[in-house]
């Protein structure tokens, strides 16, 4: 079993009010039903990830995370990888249609996602779906999942072999196209243009619900708060199709105070794999939090007791950012190890000026004859490092006091950087609060 949750991350027992305390729930089709179902039996729930690239990023983290609670607390989480709905692509939330991807890279990208979660999640891989004989023609899965191992299953097995005039008569009835409209998914798209490819996403993903409720009884879907309508048609077609009763709770995207996603940096998005994202710029996205953020960081994305969140996140003044190192160690080793989170924090001491190492912070190596004699202009040099896109960003950089070269402040946009700046060869360049580069002489 991964333990990656500690015992005494909470005194609650039931995982509802542990989601609670955490902050993370925002809406749920009953509320009261839903923490009595969840405190008397433990059930099957699922998550849906459609592959829209080859690695997940920090927002997708939030879900595994919850995954993790609810398997902490016995019940058996469901991975559903959206080779199906993955085709169509969900208009939830966006402006714009998503791109089409082909089947080939659907399915590599299903099998990343599934390569990640396995680092996170304990799986009973021997678990199958065996498959249906069609839309309405009840499935079953080979075997019951062992006890506190979750199981992941792909939609493409129902989705794709589906007849589209039998699926419109099964399923089309149940649905009103005036409810559709006012969904909010839909909404915020029709000034612009929904496509009736997209228009039926809200089917695929509400089949989705009823075959896994139908097939092995899964009781409830979780999601991003941009999944509400989703869910809901989901829970309607099962009771109306199967007379089942299931049910739906969706979780605040992580944003920051001022309502911003979270996990954008100036690269792109946040990812969870090293190569696309370094251990030690995940640490620094983190560690460079603003204050008002420690807290809502430490509760969602880390395994710490609420009581030691609520002591850290009421540190004031330059104590915060001991919180913040906190902060970025914990989620670094959750999704690094603790050995890169170690080497991270190292990184980070050094470019903060508290001493460490800088081995593992960005670093280039450029010929000690480039720094001789008169030097390199500093704006030509980080303009190289590829720290600014032009001349004129970096002239504007030294100008707003956000370049420090070698724990100095830079405020001569002529200064020319020379060997004898250099100490034991490396040299540390910072670039506004977060952007940390060494230049090494060879």
């Amino acid at each position: 079993m991964k333990n990656f949750i500690p015992d005494n991350v909470s005194e609650h027992t039931n995982v509802y009010d542990v989601l609670k305390e955490r902050g993370f729930i925002e809406q749920t089709t009953d509320d009261e039903a839903i923490r009595e179902l969840l405190g008397k039996e433990k059930i099957k729930f699922y998550i849906g990830f459609d592959p829209t690239a080859d690695c997940l990023h920090v927002g997708h983290f939030m879900q595994v995370i919850i995954m993790m609670y609810m398997q902490k607390y016995g019940h058996t989480p469901v991975v559903l990888l959206g080779g199906g709905t993955g085709m169509v692509g969900d208009p939830s939330g966006r402006t714009d249609m998503r791109q089409m991807m082909t089947v080939e890279t659907i399915d590599e990208n299903c099998n990343q996602f599934k390569k990640l979660f396995d680092r996170f999640i304990e799986f009973d891989d021997e678990w199958k779906y065996e498959g249906n004989g069609g839309v309405y023609a009840p499935g079953r899965a080979n075997k019951i999942p062992d006890p506190g191992k979750a199981i992941s299953v792909n939609n493409a097995e129902w989705l794709r072999p589906i007849n589209y005039v039998e699926f419109l008569r099964e399923i089309g009835p149940h649905f009103s196209v005036n409810e559709m409209l006012r969904a909010e998914c839909y909404k915020q798209r029709m000034e612009k243009g929904l496509s009736f490819l997209e228009f039926n996403y809200m089917l695929m993903q509400s089949y989705d619900f009823m075959v896994m409720a139908r097939d092995f009884d899964v009781k409830m879907q979780f999601g991003g708060n941009d999944q509400w309508s989703n869910i809901l048609g989901g829970a309607r077609l099962t009771k109306r199709a199967c007379g089942k009763d299931v049910y739906g709770m969706t979780f605040a995207l992580l944003t920051t105070s001022d309502g911003k996603k979270m996990g954008k940096t100036q690269k792109g998005a946040l990812w969870l794999r090293a190569e696309r994202t370094s251990p030690y710029e995940f640490f620094q996205y983190w560690r460079n939090v603003e204050d008002a953020d420690v807290n809502k960081c430490l509760r969602m994305l880390t395994f710490l007791p609420m009581e030691e969140v609520n002591r850290l996140s009421a540190l004031e003044g330059a104590e915060i950012n001991k919180a913040k190192e906190i902060l970025a160690f914990e989620v670094t080793k959750l999704v690094h190890g603790e050995e890169e989170a170690q080497k991270a924090l190292e990184g980070a001491k050094a470019a903060f000026g508290g001493g460490g190492n800088t081995d593992n912070m960005p670093t280039t190596q450029m010929e000690r004859t480039k720094f001789a004699g008169e030097g390199i202009g500093v704006v030509t040099l980080i303009k190289e490092l590829g720290l600014v896109p032009s001349n004129g960003e970096g002239f504007r950089t030294i100008e707003q006091g956000g370049l420090t070269v070698g724990g100095n402040k830079v405020t001569d946009k002529k200064l020319t950087v020379t060997v004898d700046m250099f100490e034991d060869n490396k040299l540390i360049i910072q670039k506004g609060k977060k952007t940390f580069h060494v230049v090494e002489l060879i």
